[in-house]
């Protein structure tokens, strides 16, 4: 891992159930740098929650390596919002506090939960979202270098959704917290995120800046004709007119309408096709 990197993996590879087994995750290599917010994306059994459990110290790789901060300076949200559910949320954020001593941020977990929630609430009696509000209230108050974020939103309703995301990317940028969050909801990530992780089979197809990633591709419309060297992720054709979604080399001459796709058009292409997606 380099210097300025916040987390990163070489050749790494989970595999469950043995010699045998499924391998969920293989020979994945990526460097994410320090301060970065990373969009970890992927179709349903991709590995995304599997690489954020080994991120996060909870899985040991079959092969290969993960290197993050220390446990105490990570915070991990995952998919199931693991929390005592006989604590009241006060009694959640109070052992918080005293499991992280000297680091513990409480105006930052009170944001979180802000007036929705009821301190005296057990959490068994709270819903799917008041839940996550207590797990991002509890992994925020830790004051991580590293945040991982396991479909954190899926339980909230779109204004909460979109409260909350606005609450984590201010925290973050002013921390200079290192986030990487997986999320199915594609326009989550528009506008949230600069880095990109695209998981497919197992295996990192991209990953990079978005910015760089964007530029590095184009959408064009036309004439069918041939599109080498640049190499196509997506195409289709009707009667005489080719849509495609190309990773060019260099400039895309020829009879097309070309523009920059969005986050979403490369995302979408990509899943769709993922032959096209080696970084």
């Amino acid at each position: 891992m380099t210097r300025d990197a916040a987390l990163a993996a070489g050749l790494l590879g989970l595999r469950h159930g043995g010699r045998r087994g499924r391998w969920a995750l293989r020979e994945c290599d990526f460097s994410l740098p320090a301060g970065r917010i990373c969009a970890l994306v992927g179709p349903n059994g991709a590995g995304k929650s599997t690489l954020l459990a080994l991120a996060a110290g909870l899985l040991r790789p079959t092969e290969g390596h993960v290197t993050a901060p220390e446990r105490e300076r990570i915070g991990y949200v995952a998919q199931d919002k693991p929390l005592h559910p006989r604590l009241s949320v006060a009694d959640t954020l109070r052992m918080g506090r005293e499991l992280n001593p000297g680091r513990w941020d409480e105006a930052a977990a009170l944001r979180v939960l802000a007036d929705a929630l009821d301190p005296r609430s057990l959490v068994r009696n709270l819903s799917g979202g008041e839940r996550t509000r207590v797990a991002l209230a509890l992994a925020l108050g830790k004051r991580p270098e590293l945040l991982l974020l396991d479909e954190p939103m899926a339980d909230l309703d779109p204004l909460a959704r979109h409260q909350l995301m606005g609450l984590l990317m201010a925290d973050a940028a002013e921390h200079g917290t290192t986030v990487v969050m997986s999320s199915h909801i594609l326009t989550e990530l528009e506008g949230a995120c600069d880095h990109l992780l695209l998981l497919a089979g197992g295996r990192i197809r991209l990953d990079g800046p978005v910015d760089d990633l964007l530029a590095a591709h184009t959408l064009l419309t036309g004439p069918v004709a041939d599109l080498a060297p640049h190499t196509v992720v997506e195409s289709r054709t009707t009667g005489r007119q080719l849509t495609a979604l190309v990773r060019h080399e260099g400039p895309v001459e020829g009879p097309w309408e070309t523009w920059e796709p969005s986050l979403e058009d490369l995302l979408l292409a990509h899943l769709r096709t993922t032959e096209g997606a080696s970084a």
